[in-house]
């Protein structure tokens, strides 16, 4: 017999298998379920396909080896075949003839037995008065709930208030490792290496050597041997002016023989000129053999007046720079600190000078001075957790009982903190606490709840210890009374 074919796929459904059974034409439909994809085909989507082929004359098979498939439409009547081969080639089971039920027609006397059991309305129900007395109680009732809910009320208290003001005498120490009741507080340190440079103008003048001074010495033999004199040997006064022979020279053997040998200053300048027999020291091994002496002064050294940087200059522009390189580094520190740390100013001191320059260097002329320097600078600071600390520590004994913290605490040194010889910095601290009264709130709310505005602002007077008048909204604004559910009133305390 002839058999439509249709290979079912993973995305058909009810509606699209359907509409592929209604294109068929043949007594036989198969439906052929694929190996490895699945198809989402309930029990109940089986009998609508199978009745859908009825109304088309046709006979439904299918084609799986899936068995919960196979085992739906067994209960349905309906052939299952391992194979299309199958299919075509075995007998199919007669499917069962389709029965259409026929309906019972409607018993008789229906009506009347309804209206026997249908049970009457009272008469107050179907009278005018009874339904406006149901309706006015609905509408109060309305009313009582909406009064319950719908009012809220905002009361505002300022109870009575007390500042809490404290002085602490602190002792702020870098050995110290925690914070102590009695003041003890740890000191933090830090250092910082800054640089920076300096330029000031010259208008002094100064003298600078211009030429050397020069002469001749006699050396005197001390022995019998006769003696070398290299060029460059270096002879001196006692205040060690240096002078150096200018050629080699023999002495003559033989004890108190003498030669007269060319000297000049080794550095130029006035410094150089010296009295008659202000030379007498030779340097080396040759002072044990001979002796030295100028008959004659040593004469033509000079010096001349130029602009330049005196000692004084040097010394003030240094200063400077160390004053202002002391300001800046104090700046660094507090920027390197928490915004309300405290840096202790009078521990900011220069722990060691890395590099310093002068230019132009000492006797150079010059109209312009120019001093760099580099500096490693230390100092303490506490931790402004710290300070809270200990001020919070303090401040909280002294709370009076009843009373409970407003607002933040402040704090603050009262004075310039000091710092003693053996580094521990001492300072009083001023600590301050608002306080506020304490307000049991579901007192206040039992106190007030369901009372008019005016008595019940009164009845908190009375109870409470207040600043200001206890002020009370009511919402809407035409009600006059307190709501008589606690989570309607709203509290604040300022």
């Amino acid at each position: 017999m002839k058999t439509k074919i249709i290979t079912l796929e993973s995305h058909d459904d009810l509606i699209s298998v359907r509409d592929k059974l209604s294109w068929a034409k043949t007594p036989r439909i198969l439906l052929v379920w694929p190996k490895y994809e699945n198809v989402t085909l309930r029990v109940l989507d089986l009998k609508v396909l199978q009745r859908h082929a009825d109304s088309l004359g046709a006979q439904l098979g299918l084609v799986t080896r899936r068995m919960n498939v196979r085992r739906d439409a067994e209960s349905l009547g309906i052939p299952v075949f391992k194979t299309t081969t199958a299919a075509q080639k075995e007998a199919w089971g007669e499917s069962s003839p389709r029965v259409q039920r026929t309906p019972k027609p409607p018993r008789k006397g229906l009506r009347a037995m309804r209206e026997t059991i249908q049970t009457k309305e009272a008469n107050w129900r179907t009278s005018l008065l009874g339904r406006v007395a149901a309706f006015t109680a609905g509408v109060m009732a309305v009313l009582v709930l909406a009064g319950l809910f719908v009012p809220r009320a905002a009361l505002t208290l300022n109870p009575e208030a007390q500042a809490v003001s404290i002085v602490i005498p602190v002792n702020a120490n870098p050995a110290t490792a925690s914070v102590s009741l009695s003041g003890e507080i740890p000191a933090q340190t830090m250092s910082i290496s800054v640089s920076d440079e300096q330029t000031a103008s010259i208008s002094s003048r100064i003298s600078v050597p211009k030429t050397k001074a020069a002469g001749i010495v006699q050396f005197t033999n001390l022995g019998s041997d006769e003696l070398i004199i290299p060029a460059g040997t270096v002879v001196a006064t006692n205040t060690l002016v240096r002078f150096v022979t200018l050629n080699e020279t023999r002495l003559p053997a033989g004890v108190d023989e003498v030669v007269e040998v060319k000297v000049e200053a080794l550095e130029m300048g006035e410094q150089g000129n010296v009295e008659a027999g202000a030379i007498s020291i030779i340097e080396g091994a040759l002072g044990l053999s001979a002796r030295v002496s100028n008959l004659e002064a040593i004469t033509g050294g000079a010096d001349e007046e130029v602009i330049g940087a005196t000692e004084e200059d040097r010394a003030a522009l240094r200063d400077k720079a160390l004053s202002d390189l002391r300001k800046k580094v104090e700046e660094q520190f507090r920027a390197s600190i928490g915004a309300g740390d405290l840096l202790i100013v009078d521990t900011v001191k220069m722990k060691d000078i890395k590099n310093e320059e002068f230019l132009p260097s000492e006797g150079e002329t010059g109209t312009e001075l120019i001093f760099s320097v580099e500096a490693e600078f230390t100092a303490n600071y506490i931790l402004a957790e710290d300070l809270k600390a200990l001020a919070a520590s303090s401040v909280t004994a002294s709370i009076p009982q009843g009373f409970s913290p407003s607002g933040e605490m402040t704090f603050s040194a009262l004075e310039t903190p000091i710092t003693d010889a053996t580094g521990i910095t001492r300072f009083p601290l001023q600590a301050s606490q608002a306080t506020l009264r304490d307000v049991d709130k579901m007192q206040i709310l039992n106190l007030i709840r369901g009372r008019n505005a005016r008595s019940a602002a009164a009845a908190v007077k009375e109870a409470l210890s207040l600043q200001n008048e206890p002020q009370i909204i009511v919402t809407p604004s035409w009600w006059q009374w307190m709501p008589l559910i606690p989570f309607n009133i709203s509290v604040e305390v300022e």
